[in-house]
């Protein structure tokens, strides 16, 4: 009677609403409250039986308990639950057999649509902090990428800078030396000194090619076994070509080229070009010499131009460096001189611009046929292809066989793995050796 008239008592201003009711694996009654006022344990047990009584069970997987906040006592819970309704009278729970509150299968679903729905913003909220992540690590590289090329080109116009006097006072020796005769300077310029450049590179790679040795430089042969003896007979054929080329067919059309840049400018004026503007120079020569050299050389391999004139330049299907000008007479003009030639005369360039393109040129073309993937120097392996198959990698930097799809049989090759700069000195040809050939 005294514990009856203790609970009467009680203040049941508040009510309690469950979270989650459920028995344990040892048939233990779980109980989680989100109560406001205090309750007493007596009131507690009290409810606790009732429920017991009436058997109330709880569809749906169990939900983790609520962590309390600090200092706060059991049996309380969060200000979140204040003004919640029992778990009996929630909309969508239904009455059984023992009055127990279940729901419906239709309820359940459309209130997990409904939980579902508000994903949406979250996951445009995930795609924008990934547009923002993104876009902070493409910044940062760009930011860096642009401090370093500053720091270098910096750095190099500082020595350009520091030497440019002495560059300057020797252009100006030249220029009092040659006074009146400028076209003779521009003709040992743009002509003597390439071709010095370039016999001088292939002097050395012929001796490699027609002994073997030194073997520290033959071991990085890409097509191994071939010109195995050199054919003499073949390679003197060649270097008469190739001279042919450059006195007949080379020669007078530079000296035609001298009077096209006056036109522009002298190539011969007084002050030499700034570090900056030769880097530009450099980068619209190459890009004029990959487009037009892609699309004459590819048009040179149509059936009609190929047998007459192209085909001269395939016989050798293992290249060496000195037949990169054996060509026949129109292939040199059109797919040799021309791309090289455009590009001084669009930027109307300085003649120590043009002597160190054509220079360029010329050692670029030459690794390109050498047959040796040597260290440091840029992989001959896509050219080397070119002379194997015929029908691939027509380009020099490769961008436009990429775009026009003539490089697809070259990147499931060996050759295309070998494609890289070599940083060592293990011959590519060991590292990546190509596929054992199947044997009927």
């Amino acid at each position: 009677m005294r514990s009856f008239k203790l609970l009467r008592k009680v203040r049941i201003s508040s009510w309690l609403s469950f979270k989650e009711m459920s028995f344990g694996k040892k048939g233990v009654f779980c109980l989680q409250s989100t109560q406001t006022q205090t309750f007493s344990v007596v009131t507690c047990l009290a409810r606790a039986s009732r429920l017991l009584c009436n058997s109330i069970t709880v569809t749906g997987p169990p939900k983790p308990p609520r962590r309390r906040a600090a200092g706060q006592r059991r049996g309380y819970s969060s200000r979140r639950g204040r003004g919640r309704r029992r778990s009996g009278g929630q909309p969508g729970w239904r009455r059984d057999v023992g009055g127990a509150g279940t729901r419906s299968t239709a309820e359940m679903k459309g209130e997990a649509g409904s939980a579902q729905r508000p994903g949406k913003p979250k996951q445009e909220g995930h795609i924008w902090g990934s547009m923002r992540r993104t876009a902070f690590i493409l910044g940062s590289g760009l930011l860096l990428l642009v401090a370093f090329w500053n720091s270098v080109t910096w750095h190099l116009q500082r020595f350009w800078g520091a030497s440019g006097y002495f560059w300057q006072a020797q252009w100006e020796r030249l220029l009092s030396t040659f006074e009146g005769k400028e076209w003779t300077l521009y003709i040992i310029g743009a002509t003597q000194v390439p071709s010095l450049l370039f016999w001088s590179f292939n002097g050395l790679l012929l001796v490699v090619d027609t002994t073997g040795k030194p073997h520290f430089i033959s071991r990085y042969r890409i097509q191994v076994g071939k010109n195995e003896p050199m054919d003499a007979e073949k390679l003197r054929q060649s270097i008469r070509t190739v001279l042919f080329n450059q006195w007949v067919i080379s020669l007078p059309m530079l000296v035609f080229l001298y009077p096209i840049l006056k036109l522009w400018g002298d190539p011969c004026r007084r002050e030499l070009p700034t570090f900056h503007w030769f880097l530009l120079e450099l980068a619209i020569f190459t890009l004029i010499e990959e487009v037009l050299f892609y699309y004459s050389h590819r048009l040179l391999h149509h059936p009609t131009f190929y047998r007459k004139i192209h085909k001269k330049h395939h016989e050798w299907t293992a290249p060496i460096g000195v037949i990169s000008l054996y060509a026949h007479p129109i292939e040199h003009v059109v797919s040799n001189m021309l791309p090289v030639m455009v590009g001084p005369i669009v930027m109307g360039s300085h003649l120590s611009s043009i002597t160190m393109w054509f220079s360029l040129a010329l050692i670029i073309t030459t690794i390109s046929h050498c047959g040796y993937h040597l260290p440091f120097l840029p992989s001959p392996e896509f050219h080397d292809y070119h002379h194997l198959k015929f029908n691939q990698c027509y380009g020099v930097l490769g961008v436009l066989d990429h775009l026009h799809g003539t490089d697809t049989v070259f990147k499931q090759t060996k050759a295309y793995e070998r494609h890289i700069l070599l940083l060592g000195f293990t011959p590519l040809s060991e590292s990546i050796p190509d596929a054992p050939k199947k044997t009927e």
